[in-house]
């Protein structure tokens, strides 16, 4: 079994000699027994926190580097016109504590997440249109995610003698 001990961040395509392909869930633990794309026994063995994000790479004990790929799984993307409405819909829908998915320009946006009737009524009654399909699940990581692998989103230097909240 290949040990998985390190996170890389987003790396190229190129940079892997093989893939990983999880669903969202799979995705959010440090430790999990797996088997790679061309059908290797993997191990992760990963500190706890960080969501592994489609395209991080993940470096082995032996220096090997396998890229994670986000699988395809069921997903509902709700389409709205305009950016007001998709900042209604986002904020209606982030309202109830569920993962979302976010994209889109000024004219036409979308929110993707996990299958749910309550959720998929609320999009509906606020001007989206449904779409039940597979498609990989890599949502926002949150404003206070782990941009950076530091574990809070701003900069600032331990010897200030001003303290801040996380």
């Amino acid at each position: 079994m290949l040990k998985l001990i390190e996170r890389l961040g987003p790396i190229a395509a190129e940079q892997a000699g093989e893939t990983l392909t999880l669903p969202f869930e799979a995705r959010m633990r440090g430790r999990l027994k797996a088997v790679s794309d061309a059908g290797r026994e993997l191990g992760l063995f990963l500190d706890r926190g960080p969501v592994l994000r489609d395209g991080d790479g993940l470096r082995a004990e032996s220096g090997e580097v396998v890229r994670v790929q986000a699988a395809d799984e069921p997903v509902v993307t709700a389409r709205i016109e305009g950016a007001l409405a998709l900042a209604r819909l986002c904020y209606h829908l982030g309202n109830r504590h569920v993962q979302l998915a976010i994209a889109g320009d000024a004219q036409r946006g979308w929110v993707r997440f996990p299958p749910d009737h309550v959720l998929e009524e609320l999009a509906e009654r606020l001007g989206a249109t449904l779409e039940h399909h597979a498609a990989p699940f890599d949502p926002e990581p949150g404003a206070y995610g782990q941009a950076e692998g530091h574990g809070h989103g701003h900069d600032h230097h331990h010897h200030q003698a001003s303290a801040h909240v996380h």
